[in-house]
C-alpha cells in the first residue's frame, strides 16, 4: 500500500495504526542530502557501473540547482529509499534540452520544450517495483507542476517503464534519439497534465 503525506493512515496521525512492512510512503526528498542512497537506487535499477554513477553524482547536484527543481522519494517504513523521481521545469538552454530539439523539429514537436515539466531521472529499485511506487512517484510529482505538460526520455525499447509512461499519456514525440556516450537510443515522450489516472 502506498501512503502520501496528509493521507489517512499516515504516521504519526492518531488512531491511525502503524504501517504494514509492505507500506511505502511518498514524499518531499532532500536528494542533495540522500544522493549516494538515491543512486545506488538507480545504479541497481539501471545497471549502472561505479565509474557512470560518479559523473551522474554530479549532474544531479548540479541539476538540483535549477529553478524550480523537485525530488520526491518512495520510503519503507524503515527509512529506506525504496525509488525517487526529481525534475524542473523545462528550459532550452539545459544540456538535455540541446540534445532532443533537432530530433523533436524534425517532427514537428519541438513546442513541447516550452511549458513543459521535465521528469530528469525516475528510478525504482528491482525490490519494490510492481507495487505502484513509480506510477506514484511520477504522478505526485507532477500534480505539483505549474506547467500545463510534461516530457521525458526513456529508452526506446518496450520495456515496462515505456507502458508505465503510456498508461498515464505520455506519447511518443520523436524516437531514435541518440545522447553522447548512450549506448542505446532513446524516445522523448510528452503527455498533457495532469496526468492520466487508471
Amino acid at each position: 500500500m502506498l501512503r502520501f503525506p496528509g493521507q489517512p493512515g499516515q504516521p504519526g496521525q492518531p488512531g491511525q495504526g502503524p504501517l504494514t512492512p509492505d507500506d511505502i510512503v511518498i514524499g518531499p526528498l532532500d536528494l542533495a542530502t540522500r544522493i549516494d542512497e538515491a543512486l545506488n537506487v538507480q545504479a541497481v535499477a539501471f545497471g549502472l557501473g561505479a565509474d557512470e554513477i560518479a559523473v551522474r553524482r554530479q549532474i544531479v547536484l548540479r541539476h538540483l540547482t535549477f529553478p524550480g527543481a523537485r525530488a520526491l522519494g518512495a520510503t519503507t517504513p524503515g527509512g529506506r529509499l525504496a525509488g525517487f523521481v526529481y525534475g524542473m521545469p523545462n528550459d532550452r538552454s539545459h544540456w538535455w534540452s540541446t540534445v532532443v530539439e533537432p530530433y523533436l523539429r524534425e517532427q514537428g514537436q519541438d513546442g513541447w520544450l516550452d511549458h513543459s515539466f521535465v521528469i530528469t531521472e525516475l528510478h525504482v529499485h528491482p525490490d519494490f517495483q510492481n507495487r505502484g511506487a513509480g506510477r506514484a512517484l511520477i504522478t505526485t510529482i507532477t500534480d505539483g507542476a505549474a506547467e500545463p505538460r510534461s516530457i521525458l526520455s526513456a529508452i526506446d525499447t518496450e520495456s515496462p517503464a515505456r507502458g508505465l509512461y503510456r498508461s498515464l499519456g505520455y506519447e511518443d514525440l520523436a524516437v531514435q534519439v541518440l545522447f553522447p556516450s548512450a549506448p542505446k537510443p532513446y524516445a522523448v515522450m510528452g503527455a498533457p497534465l495532469p496526468l492520466r489516472r487508471r
